[in-house]
């Protein structure tokens, strides 16, 4: 079950950005893209400093008699179409009108390569498997053209190993390094290292896109890398790894699975049950970029559609979606659920009635923002106080810099969870601070980031 939830997750992440809204190749943001992951051949790599040819995992397993890992290495491999004539002329121009394909578009074919390592690999000389893709091409004759699609034959190494760590915990870090070996694209260029492509564009497709790994263990379970015990954060600080973030993947509390995706994610990350389907777009709000989508005319839907086949899978699927499902896009809360209400056992009350949540105001009767108060440099501070900002440099952000001296009004003492407390203030000299207040929407600062007004003082 790890290992399923571990690849949705990565199924998601493979196409990260691999076509964005509005889903159409004449698009800006569609013209450079391969964004993530991207294992580029070692001659471009070597021209190219800011481009890698390999990636490296680091974390640390206990182990429990004799270890076993695997290591899967799932990534793209570049499909490079192009349609043309039947005499080879493009069969359009790059500034094609909607409904009509692009001569050149990249799409992408889903590879895998699997290394299993026992305790003997692991702890002796490690395991080095290479790996071969093969390249090919196919064509296809629409509408009077042929589209060809073509691949690039590619190679690479993978290599496991771990080594133990000292002290009592039986504990052991794991490296995993993929390494893309591929020779230039094309036949008749020179190969290896001595190629240098003209462009990022003409090294892509010998390039492995969205690598990633995912590393299971037996006999054995990894530490979060994010938030190890105590007594391994010296030897998780000292992993060091390049191109990837590993973290715990599976349902919480499962430590079988470790996924090492080129995105940071929190360990044990999921897919939202509400998402339908891909938007390619892992940083916009669904709701909102299935409402763009929507908004489409119908002669960039017919771009987007002859696109790619995945564009138009999606401009499908939201032309088709149902109002229940759009519904379900409007929002969820999930660190409320499963929560036991306030007074139920378990569960601390603070003065507030059997069955109220806790994280409503009505749970705990002793906190009363409007008339409650907190002493500041000496100085009792409440509701109607008037101090002046002093936003601590170390954690203000600009915003907040740009208060410093003004004079506010307090409108409310706060406490949150950790029972931290905070001043909801309007400012002074703000025109609109009686329709900021009327609305609830106040700045907030600590009791040390502002200056009481006394008597005759600023502000007053």
């Amino acid at each position: 079950m790890s290992r399923d939830e571990a690849r949705r997750v990565a199924d998601a992440m493979l196409y990260e950005g691999y076509i964005l809204y509005p889903y159409r190749a004449s698009a800006q943001k569609n013209r450079s893209r391969w964004q993530f992951g991207v294992l580029m051949p070692p001659g471009y790599a070597a021209a190219d400093p800011s481009e890698s040819s390999r990636l490296q995992a680091e974390c640390v397993f206990e182990q429990h008699g004799s270890p076993v890992v695997e290591v899967t290495v799932r990534f793209l491999q570049v499909q490079r179409r192009r349609t043309e004539k039947a005499w080879g002329e493009p069969a359009t121009d790059p500034g094609a009108s909607a409904g009509l394909a692009p001569v050149t578009w990249d799409e992408a074919a889903e590879r895998e390569v699997t290394v299993t390592a026992d305790a003997t690999d692991l702890f002796g000389p490690g395991k080095v498997v290479p790996f071969a893709v093969p390249g090919g091409a196919e064509t296809e004759t629409v509408a009077g053209a042929r589209v060809i699609r073509r691949r690039e034959p590619l190679t690479g190494s993978v290599s496991v190993r771990a080594a133990p760590l000292p002290g009592p915990w039986q504990a052991a870090r794991l490296t995993v390094r993929v390494v893309n070996e591929s020779a230039a694209p094309g036949g008749d260029q020179p190969r290896g290292d001595a190629w240098r492509p003209a462009s990022r564009d003409e090294a892509l497709p010998a390039a492995l896109v969205a690598a990633h790994l995912i590393m299971a263990v037996s006999g054995g379970a990894f530490l979060s890398m994010t938030d190890p015990p105590g007594w391994a954060r010296e030897q998780v600080a000292a992993c060091q790894s390049t191109g990837c973030w590993p973290v715990l993947a599976g349902a919480a509390g499962d430590r079988q699975v470790m996924l090492a995706a080129p995105i940071i994610l929190p360990d044990h990350p999921q897919v939202a049950p509400e998402s339908p389907g891909e938007l390619y777009d892992g940083t916009e709000i669904d709701e909102i970029l299935t409402l763009r989508t929507l908004a489409l005319s119908d002669a960039e839907k017919a771009a987007a559609r002859a696109t790619d086949s995945r564009a138009a899978a999606l401009i499908d699927r939201v032309d088709a979606m149902d109002a229940p499902t759009m519904a379900q896009l409007h929002g969820t809360i999930r660190t409320m659920t499963g929560l036991p209400a306030a007074g139920t056992a378990g569960t601390p009350m603070v003065g507030g009635e059997p069955g109220v949540p806790w994280w409503d105001p009505g749970a705990d009767a002793s906190v009363l923002p409007g008339t409650d108060s907190i002493v500041v440099a000496g100085q009792r501070v409440a509701r109607g106080s008037r101090v002046i900002l002093r936003p601590g440099a170390r954690r203000a952000d600009a915003q907040d810099m740009f208060l410093a001296g003004r004079a506010a009004l307090v409108e409310a003492v706060l406490v949150d969870v950790d029972d931290t407390r905070y001043l909801a203030v309007t400012l002074v000299d703000d025109p609109a601070a009686d329709l900021q207040s009327a609305h609830g929407r106040f700045l907030y600062f600590s009791p040390d980031e502002v200056e009481p007004c006394g008597p005759g003082g600023p502000g007053q």
